[in-house]
């Protein structure tokens, strides 16, 4: 294996069709380079299509398709909003962005996801204060949706409105519907390590118009309807370019072959890893559709005899990148005065958890390449 040339966890891959360049010319062809314009119209359409969504607004990050859903919610200063502990930082960022404190929950071991039991323990004791959070915002983590059917009934019983951060896991399904379907506004993300990418984007999108105009009102600067610029709302510079839409609709047209992809390299290291001891996956439960966006493991180091750390570094001299699953945010010094439900399943996850190379170009000698390297610090060698 090449040493000289990284192996990165989850690199963007373009389409081998070259579906990007062609929408990228016809936006050149065209003289629509500038932010908005007629690819960014068709890549909402066709996203809105893909989750089974109607109403969809093209944005500039994933983080910016959060704050915004918080703002159309009426998330504001003082109040409180449930998060998902176990996720990247920006699910709680954006709650920060609004003036309002995330209350983080643990995940359940089913899913490593939101776990319903916890969420429950919360809003039971909040009802009882007559404090109820304004907003839920469940994260589908790792390619993989929350179980939301308990979710949504938890919801429904409390009268709050759930958002779904499904930036890492479009394609993911639950019970035959697609992530983003479940939240009354749903976040998305097309940064760089994405299952698809626009080198940096989000979507925001719900079946509620009502939120998807406000949302689009306050990502083009809040501009008020006049024929100078007047503005009667604080507004922001969110909106996806034409360019990098163009980069979107290119990659949408391969995502199903994306998500074959990265079941296939998930399976590949399952079977490679089958008789080593100390090794196991992340979870598929039952009625759930992974895009196994990043192959994720939890290390057991008494039995399989090395530590997570131990295989990351190892990997690393070979100039291969490998990660820790997410540090719970209920650990981060940032929000070490937030609220936490739970005990510890997403404390172990950390503990425990790799994410080995997952990116659709990665060759089979480089996949057996990784999979000898980590076995070879097996005290149970095969």
């Amino acid at each position: 294996m090449n040493k000289s040339k990284r192996l990165y966890l989850s690199p963007p891959q373009m389409s081998e069709e070259g579906y990007e360049l062609q929408y990228i010319q016809e936006a050149f062809a065209s003289n629509w380079i500038a932010p908005l314009g007629p690819q960014v119209d068709a890549f909402e359409k066709e996203f809105g299509e893909y989750i089974g969504v109607p109403y969809t607004l093209a944005l500039s990050s994933g983080t910016a398709a959060l704050h915004l859903a918080l703002l159309v919610l009426g998330v504001e200063t003082g109040d409180e909003v449930v998060c998902s502990s176990f996720t990247f930082a920006a699910s709680a960022n954006a709650i920060t962005y609004v003036g309002a404190k995330p209350i983080f929950v643990d995940s359940d071991e089913e899913t490593w996801n939101l776990s319903p039991y916890w969420l429950e323990v919360l809003l039971k004791e909040k009802a009882k204060k007559n404090q109820l959070p304004k907003a839920i915002v469940a994260v589908d983590i790792l390619g993989q949706s929350c179980h939301y059917n308990p979710i949504l009934k938890l919801c429904e019983e409390y009268q709050i409105p759930l958002i779904e951060d499904a930036a890492e896991a479009l394609g993911a399904e639950y019970y035959g519907k697609k992530c983003g379907q479940f939240g009354v506004i749903s976040a998305f993300s097309f940064n760089g390590n994405k299952i698809i990418t626009t080198s940096g984007g989000g979507m925001l999108a719900s079946n509620n118009k009502e939120y998807i105009d406000k949302a689009r009102f306050l990502s083009t600067q809040a501009r008020d309807p006049a024929p100078h610029y007047q503005h009667s709302t604080i507004g922001y510079n969110y909106r996806l370019s034409n360019i990098l839409a163009a980069i979107g609709r290119g990659q949408l047209k391969v995502l199903p072959k994306r998500i074959l992809r990265r079941r296939e390299i998930f399976r590949t290291y399952q079977k490679g890893f089958e008789n080593v001891p100390g090794i196991t996956w992340m979870p598929e439960p039952k009625e759930f559709y992974s895009t196994n966006w990043l192959t994720c493991a939890l290390i057991d180091p008494k039995v399989f005899g090395a530590t997570r750390e131990d295989i990351r570094l190892k990997l690393e001299e070979h100039n291969i990148e490998s990660r820790p699953l997410w540090k719970p945010m209920h650990l981060q010094p940032v929000f070490q005065n937030c609220e936490y439900y739970g005990e510890n399943v997403s404390e172990k996850l950390f503990e425990l958890g790799i994410c080995l190379p997952s990116g659709g170009a990665m060759t089979k000698e480089q996949q057996d390449f990784i999979i000898q390297e980590v076995i070879s610090l097996s005290k149970n060698k095969l």
